[in-house]
């Protein structure tokens, strides 16, 4: 019998438990987009850029945005590829460069989905972010072993309805897991 291969994640939030002091991760909420034995890559959801809107995105890129654009927010979706634009989104799926993370949620980060978004004619469900979190090969396996990680599929709600502050909380109550219970080991030597 062969050993089991590493189960994939994709399509799982990662919550990042209390005692994890990086600042890019502290009490983040990580949607993992992919992850196989060549690393992971996913998008922090819990995190905003508050000088940035979507319209200085689209002004940036040189797209026609509509009114609203400037009451998009942007994220911060991690420390890797922090120039790059990311967008987590729902339905419609057909964009040039969409990679599905589960059946109702998808990655993007082409210019026709930005183009649609700019003008509000996108998908009515996404998240636009800057940068990403990535892994290489075993390293989330290894941080997850050091019990820097807990994890739960993926629910929508999370990344489109709930108030950015309230998402790590819901995500760790998912799982079964009081917050309170969780806090109150961190930090302490």
């Amino acid at each position: 019998m062969h050993a089991a291969a590493p189960e994939s994640l994709k399509g799982h939030f990662l919550m990042a438990m209390p005692g994890l002091t990086d600042p890019n991760f502290s009490l983040t909420v990580t949607c993992l987009c992919e992850h196989s034995a060549q690393g992971a890559m996913g998008i922090v959801i819990n995190r905003r850029h508050e000088l940035l809107s979507g319209k200085d995105l689209f002004e940036e890129l040189d797209i026609a945005c509509g009114p609203n654009a400037g009451q998009i927010p942007v994220h911060i979706g991690g420390p890797v590829h922090a120039g790059e634009i990311f967008i987590l989104h729902g339905q419609p799926f057909g964009w040039e460069g969409s990679l599905m993370v589960t059946p109702t949620l998808a990655l993007s980060n082409t210019r026709d989905i930005l183009e649609a978004l700019a003008l509000g004619r996108g998908p009515t469900s996404f998240l636009i972010s800057l940068g990403c979190a990535g892994w290489g090969p075993g390293q989330l396996e290894m941080e997850i072993r050091d019990n820097a990680w807990l994890t739960h599929p993926v629910f929508d709600e999370a990344i489109f309805a709930l108030p950015l502050a309230a998402r790590w909380e819901e995500a760790v109550r998912r799982i079964g897991v009081s917050p309170a219970m969780l806090s109150g080991t961190a930090g302490n030597a």
